[in-house]
């Protein structure tokens, strides 16, 4: 199999050359082509990119100057378009080490219309999941436990003492490292730039895949060992305090794209046990609200498609705006306004609890429940009216 790999980084060249080694270790009797994107970074990076591509010709790379980070939402559709050669590629971040026979677990279950996740075998940084294996082999490269991992790694899945899958087969779910075919990813556009520089990009793409009918793999056959966060989020070369706090930069941009998750999709992230997308209908909303404020605008304006305020939005639309890329004054009008949507919600800025929030958060599964076209009904002290037409739109935001 030929496949390209695909590993932007900032400021993480330790862990780079980390995963390089083990991916020249273990790749097999594979083609690997390794295609790293430099995002900005201070440490010798790119230096040490010119280096490798002058060693390895299966070795390439891409610079992004700066000096600010434009991200790996950006870099990693450059990389596959620009840069990557092979119809197969695989996103792949810096802190995995490629364990023995994964790339042949790959082989055995990818074809056209279908992604392939390896198992992560990981420290306990993070909660256990039934997606997932913990196992500690050291949290940085230079306190590794090579030799502990492969021996631990390889003995016979019937041995006691040994790697264990928590599942006899293939189940379904999605996240990195993925493998799939270049035009699979191209065909839907690849990465949203609306989650740059970072965050939520991943689920908004798998969310589209699955709406595409590309259909989700993950193999127990073939693993990494996965040091956790250490591309931005809890990098302690680029911002992050340590290992176990995430870093003041990557919180402030989690904030804004779960806002435009929100905006884009009418919810938040949502995916089953085993981390397949569970997608619930987008439906064309419309709020009217009325005794309306500042904390209230913010709280309610990514949870529908316009928001009918008597309170003037100019300010709010002047602290946002550098947050998206949704025109908000198309989204807000004034309270008076044409209203168009296929569902109304009119609310009462004076009488509006948590309560009232909780179904607003739900509201596109409690439509999808129990809505029909001519509904007038009240949710707590919400009161939600459907009209004639209750289209959903989710397949509308497949392709970019």
């Amino acid at each position: 199999m030929k496949i390209s790999l695909i590993q932007p980084g900032r400021n993480n060249l330790k862990y780079l050359k980390w995963s390089y080694d083990s991916i020249r270790k273990n790749q097999g009797n594979h083609e690997v082509e390794i295609c790293v994107a430099d995002d900005a970074s201070t440490d010798g990076t790119w230096d040490w990119c010119l280096e490798m591509m002058d060693k390895d010709p299966l070795f390439k790379a891409l610079k992004w100057d700066g000096p600010e980070r434009v991200g790996h939402t950006i870099l990693y559709d450059r990389l596959i378009n620009e840069i990557a050669t092979n119809d197969i590629c695989m996103i792949y971040h810096a802190d995995m080490y490629l364990c023995p026979g994964a790339l042949d677990a790959i082989e055995d279950e990818l074809k056209e219309k279908t992604i392939v996740s390896l198992t992560r075998i990981e420290p306990p940084l993070h909660p256990d999941g039934p997606e997932k294996v913990l196992m500690d082999f050291g949290v940085e490269p230079e306190e590794f436990k090579e030799d502990d991992l492969l021996e631990w790694f390889t003995k016979p899945v019937d041995s006691t003492g040994g790697y264990q899958p928590k599942h006899n087969g293939p189940t379904e779910g999605i996240f990195a490292p993925w493998a799939f075919y270049k035009k699979d990813f191209q065909e839907i556009g690849g990465h949203d730039p609306l989650y740059a520089p970072q965050s939520k990009e991943d689920s908004d793409i798998f969310n589209r895949f699955q709406l595409n009918g590309i259909k989700f793999i993950q193999t127990w056959h073939g693993c990494v060992y996965h040091m956790t966060c250490r591309g931005s989020r809890r990098n302690t070369v680029d911002k992050a305090k340590n290992i176990y706090e995430d870093s003041p930069e990557w919180l402030a941009q989690n904030a804004r794209s779960t806002r435009n998750f929100i905006r884009k999709w009418g919810h938040f992230v949502k995916h089953d046990a085993l981390m397949k997308p569970i997608i619930p209908p987008k439906y064309d909303i419309g709020f009217i609200v009325k005794n309306c404020n500042d904390q209230l605008l913010s709280i309610l304006e990514p949870w529908c498609s316009n928001l009918y305020s008597d309170y003037p939005y100019e300010d709010y639309i002047a602290g946002e705006e550098a947050n998206t890329s949704y025109n908000l004054f198309d989204r807000l009008k004034p309270y008076d306004n044409e209203k168009n949507n296929e569902i109304l919600v009119t609310i009462d800025g004076n009488t509006f609890t948590q309560q009232d929030f909780n179904y607003i958060q739900q509201l596109s599964e409690i439509l999808a429940d129990s809505g029909e076209p001519a509904f007038h009904g009240e949710l707590g002290n919400i009161t939600v009216e459907i009209f004639e037409e209750m289209n959903t739109y989710e397949h509308t935001l497949i392709k970019l």
